[in-house]
């Protein structure tokens, strides 16, 4: 195999971003595209060797392809990879794997029983340099032990006009969520990436502050650390303009991302060691003044994902992303939701039953229209291949 084919379930804003990707690689190619929308499937129909489909049940039936990109809602993520893999399809499936921990898990235990298969997750921003070198400062130490972190992350700005373009948006029926489940995926993924997950969650947050949806669109959480270290998350889209700083002390100092720049104010002497040992009542250490540097970035990041993807398929490459770590962000993400909505510090693990029964009554007082499945077995594969 030269190039791998692959299919794109649901070819809507992120799909037919895929569509133009893979055109652009020379690893893999669009063999066939899947949408209910009749209106995107004839503004493909002209296109050279893509099978075009209506349903992802035709696709599986009469499709050619190794592997399959699942670009639909969050609910049908877990279903239709777990029908992918029966298919002895490969899996790349955009962020967040699922809409919560328990539907996730199907995933991740049937994982392990396809050991030839490649099953990734779209966590494209593991692909960022400045990301890639915070990581390796603090797996190598370079930061010493990690005592707190903030991170503000409030550049998911949306309208009003966003929210309104699809009825599955912003409603517990149709996204499980809000800026936690739709936007912060990604910073919720690089959390647990640098840190690992917290011992405790205690979160506020606000359903359709800033707009009229009926999920949050701002959280502020209180992290708790197996180690003692604490952390402070903070998001929302209504605000403009917006920050994204991540903040982390350490034993070796601190250090700040901002603005693309990440600044380094290293500690001499370590902080413990200075504050048993120093003879001064006012004292801290001697510090040095460190611009970190690390490369451009040169590809954008869904392609690096992509590539990757093919990579791991033809030459049995690390994934840069496994679809099974998409678990433990999706915890982080459901552990800030489940202790705002009942005003309670949450340990982790959470209580995945809780988090899916409260969910689950969410969803039944939906004002939107549209029925997400909670299991495999109630899906009507020839319904989720939507335009999205």
């Amino acid at each position: 195999m030269d190039k791998v084919k692959i299919a794109i379930i649901g070819v809507g804003t992120m799909g037919s971003a895929h569509v133009a990707t893979i055109d652009k690689l020379d690893n893999c190619v669009v063999s066939a595209l899947c949408d209910i929308n009749p209106d995107v499937r004839k503004k493909y129909a002209n296109r050279k060797d893509t099978a075009i489909f209506a349903s992802a049940d035709e696709l599986f039936a009469k499709g050619d392809f190794d592997a399959v990109i699942v670009a639909v809602p969050h609910y049908f993520h877990v279903p239709l990879a777990l029908q992918a893999l029966e298919h002895g399809k490969h899996v790349l499936t955009e962020k967040p794997i699922s809409v919560h921990k328990k539907l996730a898990r199907q995933l991740v235990e049937a994982i392990p029983k396809y050991p030839d298969l490649k099953v990734a997750a779209m966590f494209n921003q593991r692909t960022l340099n400045a990301h890639k070198k915070i990581k390796q400062l603090i797996d190598t130490g370079e930061l010493g032990e990690i005592r707190r972190i903030n991170w503000i992350i409030t550049t998911w700005f949306r309208s009003q006009y966003y929210y309104d373009s699809g009825d599955w948006r912003a409603s517990w029926r149709g996204e499980g969520g809000g800026v936690l489940l739709n936007q912060c995926p990604h910073q919720l993924d690089l959390m647990q990436w640098f840190f690992g997950l917290p011992k405790k969650v205690t979160a506020f947050l606000s359903l359709g502050k800033y707009h009229d949806i009926e999920v949050e669109d701002e959280v502020t959480a209180y992290l708790e650390y197996p180690n003692g270290a604490t952390g402070v998350f903070i998001t929302t889209t209504g605000e403009a303009p917006g920050t994204n700083r991540l903040e982390i002390c350490g034993e070796r100092g601190r250090l700040v991302y901002e603005n693309g720049k990440i600044g380094f104010l290293r500690n001499e002497i370590p902080t413990t060691e200075f504050r048993t040992t120093s003879k001064s009542q006012f004292g801290s250490p001697e510090k040095w003044e460190i611009n970190v540097p690390y490369k451009p970035d040169v590809k954008q990041q869904h392609m690096n994902v992509i590539e990757n993807f093919a990579n791991a398929i033809l030459k049995d490459v690390p994934l840069i992303a496994p679809a099974q770590e998409g678990i433990r962000g999706l915890e982080l993400g459901n552990a800030m939701l489940l202790s705002g909505l009942k005003h309670k510090t949450v340990e982790l693990p959470i209580d995945e039953e809780e988090f899916a029964v409260m969910l689950d009554e969410l969803v039944s007082k939906s004002r939107y229209v549209k029925k997400a499945p909670a299991e495999k077995k109630d899906v009507d594969a020839a319904s989720l291949a939507g335009s999205f």
